[in-house]
């Protein structure tokens, strides 16, 4: 286990400071990211963002019971002080702590770890273990905001981000695809050789994000702040917002968008109040490919996770479907399996497209892989890995944008090609499979019920004709019932 992994189990059991005190797992995982922001600050040699009197080191000095009053006066004032990332993580901040005592054990304990353990492996990265553990813990409800990471690498590896591009999450959770964008841009890219002017567009000028949840939005900001991604530029990085919204048309063209929408209608059935979109619907995804495919520059790349009935749906999302495929080449769908997310039921999909230079005509074929069909039965217990991934990234290709060379495997393979005239003869329905399910043959293969009804009878008799046998041989004449 690393420094980072035992960090994260010790404020993982720190919770159960909090249960007497009624607090949820999400909300502890907000309070906590108060308290790491103001120990991490002094950490990182950065406290000259917070006023003074609003440290680490001013909590600690305080008398234990005092401390609570001070640390909801601070949570308070940072809100409406301090730089633009100091007073948006504090937004609105109260605490869920009620008692004093509590208080100053969580502060102890905080105080009492291997920081500089954990400043040499990553400080975003033991942040980054919380938000996983908050997001696989049922109870805390906080699944929804985030993508198996898993998932998030394969993706931003085959979309390949580079230098100079602008990079876009219009349902940014906690800024998961941004901060593999990020990461995967300081591995393969010459980000270090940068110029500091340079290197401050980077900051401020690559990644964006939008999320209208102020809770999950601060989690975001102190993501994004912990991997060197807190630029200062106003609208810059993690906007507070709604996409669905005129403030949606804020964000910026973008060359790359990943992605993970909320599944379900807007709040009250109603439609998106933009006045942007060409298709009105209540149906959050199709509001939000809607935006993706129009905020793409011409030229430009998104990987999109989309439920199953985006592929489907009638009336509105036919037409929005024929929409993305007239504007944007639509040139892969990865049918993922069931189990990875927070609701175990949800079907879904990775779409992975391309703006064209025109509007018109540029989706000619769509290749699909099947990683749905005979797979196993995904969940906590049996995480999805790497290697489930390993055939599908060599049939993709190397070529971000869907060009390169690629093999159809036929009827008994996972990776098939359908022509733009097969999809429009079914309707623009885009929920194809081929694979033979072997769960339903099986099921298809049993007896009928009145069948095994009839066969588990004629056991049971079989079986007390063998009870009855012996209880004579013992010598018991009768028994009741």
């Amino acid at each position: 286990m690393t420094i980072t992994h035992d960090i994260v189990a010790k404020l993982w059991n720190l919770c159960n400071m909090l249960k007497d005190d009624g607090v949820t797992y999400h909300q502890y995982v907000t309070e906590l990211t108060y308290l790491l922001f103001l120990k991490m600050a002094e950490e990182t040699g950065e406290e000259d963002k917070l006023p003074d009197g609003y440290r680490w080191g001013n909590l600690i000095e305080k008398p234990a019971p005092d401390r609570l009053e001070h640390y909801k006066k601070m949570l308070i004032d940072l809100g409406t002080r301090g730089t633009r990332q100091i007073r948006e993580i504090f937004a609105n901040a109260s605490s869920f702590i009620k008692k004093p005592v509590t208080l100053s054990a969580l502060v102890k304990s905080i105080d009492e770890l291997d920081w500089y353990s954990a400043r040499q492996e990553g400080l975003g990265d033991l942040y980054e273990g919380l938000l996983e553990k908050n997001a696989n813990e049922k109870k805390s409800g906080a699944g929804q905001y985030f993508t198996p990471r898993v998932l998030i690498n394969v993706m931003v590896d085959l979309m390949q981000p580079d230098i100079g591009e602008v990079i876009q999450d219009p349902a940014a959770g906690t800024a998961g695809f941004l901060i593999a964008a990020n990461h995967y841009m300081r591995k393969h890219c010459e980000v270090f050789d940068l110029s500091e002017t340079e290197f401050h567009m980077y900051k401020n000028k690559t990644f964006f994000g939008m999320e209208h949840v102020q809770d999950t939005h601060r989690l975001a900001m102190m993501n994004m702040m912990l991997h060197g991604l807190d630029g200062d530029a106003p609208e810059s990085g993690m906007i507070y917002g709604d996409t669905l919204s005129p403030r949606g048309q804020q964000l910026p063209k973008a060359d790359l968008i990943l992605t993970n929408p909320p599944f379900g209608t807007k709040k009250g059935g109603g439609v998106p109040s933009r006045d942007d979109f060409t298709y009105a619907t209540s149906n959050k995804q199709l509001a939000f490919l809607q935006h993706i495919y129009r905020a793409l520059k011409p030229g430009g790349r998104a990987a999109v996770v989309l439920p199953d009935n985006v592929l489907f749906e009638g009336n509105v999302g036919k037409d929005i479907r024929k929409d993305l495929m007239d504007k944007c080449n639509l040139h892969t769908i990865l049918r993922l399996p069931t189990g990875i997310f927070y609701a175990q039921g949800v079907k879904t999909n990775v779409l992975f497209f391309t703006r064209g230079e025109k509007d018109t005509g540029n989706t000619k074929a769509v290749w699909v892989f099947d990683l749905r069909t005979n797979m196993p039965s995904f969940g906590k217990t049996a995480p999805l890995t790497p290697g489930h991934f390993t055939e599908f990234i060599k049939c993709f290709g190397k070529d971000p944008y869907g060009k390169a060379r690629r093999k159809d495997l036929g009827e008994e393979g996972r990776f098939r090609k359908f022509t733009r005239k097969y999809i429009r003869d079914r309707g623009e329905s885009l929920d194809i499979s081929w694979l033979r399910d072997d769960s339903l043959e099986d099921a298809a293969s049993l007896p009928e019920p009145d069948v095994l009804a009839r066969e588990a009878m004629e056991e049971l008799e079989g079986a007390l004709g063998d009870l009855r046998e012996i209880l004579e041989e013992l010598g018991v004449e009768e028994v009741a019932g």
